[in-house]
């Protein structure tokens, strides 16, 4: 029994030993191998520099003139002098209403007015006569007083037939519908024998198609922005403005600001400006949906930094700043536009800083980094 107790004591012993002889192994190993290693990365120095992005807005292509086309006066339509889609002239012959009635109440008013005017020669004759006599006291007063009320009367009479035969005029003439304005007619919306009603029938439209301008809608925030813009001579030479075309090609010719809305809508917040361009060639069409490219400069310096060493995490944005002993520090920034590969930050950073740009997936904060 004594000699398999020692034999017991001994493995106890030599296990303590061997234990005992591992741990400062592993100890001395530990001192050995010393810290990590840095990591390797790029790193960027934050300048403030000025600033130009483009903002995009979808827009509307609208005519600068556009007119609808309604007849004045009823009847049949007797004659169409134009076709769809033709470029028309100020005061050209568009449509005629069947005239026929409307000529036979111009001749009975014209025969109304010379009835009148003759009655009123008439009785202006009577009352030269009535008051000659009247002067010789051959006859009462009260016959003078007579002639010169039915002279009074009748020029009444020829007031009352030259605005009939006015009127008249005007219904034969609105009978035969002429262009209000010079550009281009559209698809006639009425076939010859139609009949149409006066004021609710719209014939057609005609619009002008140079100048021609694209509406967009910006936020209330940019009117002080756009308000520059719009008396800055130097808009249209610095291409502020530029139409993107739904092919995705650019629209050459260069727009200013011809007006910005009287009012913000209070239901969006928003407000119309209208940017005018030339359009000799007439690519650009009233009602075409176009993108607006708008340059926007800062007005002084921003903090630029790459858009790729931004760290997104549960909302917020983040970079590595390169702080002393080249230790990685995060850091929360507040970014503004981006634009290309680059983004504006408003806040937490500081020019002169340096950042990590490339490698920052492998970074954890406080890590020293070498680059």
């Amino acid at each position: 029994m004594k000699t398999i107790n020692h034999v017991k004591l001994g493995i106890v012993i030599l296990g303590s030993i061997s234990l005992a002889s591992c741990g400062n192994g592993n100890k001395a190993a530990q001192q050995q191998a010393g810290p990590p290693p840095a990591t390797p990365v790029s790193v960027y120095k934050v300048v403030a520099q000025p600033v130009t992005t483009v903002d995009t807005y979808p827009g509307v292509v609208v005519a600068l003139d556009e007119v609808e086309i309604r007849a004045q006066v009823g009847g049949f339509i007797t004659a169409i002098y134009v076709k769809d889609g033709q470029k028309v002239q100020k005061g050209q012959k568009l449509y005629e209403i069947d005239r026929t009635k409307y000529l036979a109440a111009y001749n009975s008013a014209k025969a109304n007015v010379a009835v009148a005017q003759a009655n009123r020669d008439k009785a202006k004759k009577d009352a030269e006569r009535y008051k000659n006599l009247a002067a010789q006291d051959a006859i009462a007063k009260q016959r003078v007083d007579y002639a010169l009320t039915d002279l009074a009367n009748a020029e009444s009479q020829v007031a009352a037939a030259k605005a009939t035969l006015s009127s008249a005029n005007n219904d034969l003439q609105n009978a035969l519908i002429v262009s209000p304005l010079t550009g281009t007619i559209g698809i006639s919306q009425v076939k010859p024998g139609a009949l149409v009603t006066p004021s609710s029938t719209i014939l057609n439209t005609v619009s002008t198609g140079n100048p021609i301008a694209v509406d967009i809608t910006v936020n209330q925030g940019d009117i002080p922005n756009f308000l520059k813009l719009k008396n800055n001579p130097l808009a249209i030479k610095d291409s502020v403005f530029t139409v993107q075309l739904q092919d995705g090609s650019l629209y050459q010719r260069q727009g200013k600001i011809i007006t910005i809305d009287r009012a913000v809508d209070p239901a969006t917040g928003t407000i119309k400006v209208r940017i005018g361009y030339p359009n000799e060639a007439g690519r650009l069409i009233a009602g075409m949906t176009v993108n607006m490219k708008v340059l926007n400069k800062s007005t002084g310096d921003e903090l630029v930094i790459p858009y790729k060493a931004v760290i997104e995490q549960l909302g917020s944005f983040n970079v590595y700043v390169v702080a002393d002993s080249n230790k990685a520090e995060q850091r929360i920034i507040q970014m503004g536009k981006q634009f290309d590969k680059s983004v504006v930050v408003k806040e937490g950073l500081k020019a002169g800083e340096l950042i990590v740009s490339d490698g920052a997936q492998n970074v954890r904060p406080g890590a020293v980094v070498k680059f």
